[in-house]
């Protein structure tokens, strides 16, 4: 399939509630450890409080990374082109398990995820709110067919390596910034990532 036919594609979709504004982050100090716990709406306020995330970026077995578009309704970044899925493990749970119940709610895929690294970043959106998060980020293959939460993702593409690079050169604004310094790192350090299109 080629990338314009997977942007026309009719995705299929489900509307199922998943995110909560009182369901309890995990806060870290800057060496990732555990020092406490607040809800996910506070924890976004001003210029956020420094809590665990998770990013995943899925490619399919051509090599190309599956794109999501922020639904509308989200509170930071909304209609911003980002990696394939991310969100926080919840209180006592695992990354792993926070990423399989993730994909599972927002695309209802499934994966096997790799860790590649993890990073510290701050993002303002504006004066009430920001992302503040040490995050995980894993990649992996799927060829599930993706079912769309509409209260989550807006709209999905798949895009090769290459073909993002230049258009993440040409309109950097349309991206998340987390997702612009993930996707840099892994071109520069995970090279054996993209081996299949590259």
């Amino acid at each position: 399939m080629t990338t314009q036919k997977a942007n026309d594609r009719l995705w299929q979709h489900s509307n199922k509630v998943v995110s909560f504004n009182d369901e309890p982050l995990v806060l870290v100090d800057q060496f990732d450890q555990e020092i406490g716990f607040l809800d996910k709406e506070s924890a976004h306020l001003g210029q956020g409080v420094l809590h665990r995330a998770f990013s995943l970026l899925v490619f399919n077995q051509r090599g190309e990374l599956l794109l999501q578009q922020r639904a509308a309704g989200k509170r930071l970044w909304p209609g911003y082109w980002s990696n394939t899925c991310c969100s926080h493990p919840r209180r006592g749970e695992s990354l792993e398990v926070a990423i399989e119940r993730r994909l599972g709610e927002e695309l209802g895929m499934t994966c096997t995820a790799q860790f590649m690294f993890k990073f510290k970043y701050q993002a303002q959106f504006d004066a009430q709110g920001a992302e503040h998060e040490l995050c995980w980020v894993y990649a992996g293959h799927s060829d599930d067919a993706p079912i769309l939460n509409l209260n989550e993702v807006a709209a999905l593409r798949y895009v090769s390596p290459q073909a993002l690079d230049l258009e993440i050169a040409e309109q950097p604004q349309i991206f998340t910034p987390w997702f612009k310094t993930e996707w840099e790192r892994l071109r520069r350090e995970h090279s054996a990532l993209f081996e299949v299109v590259s």
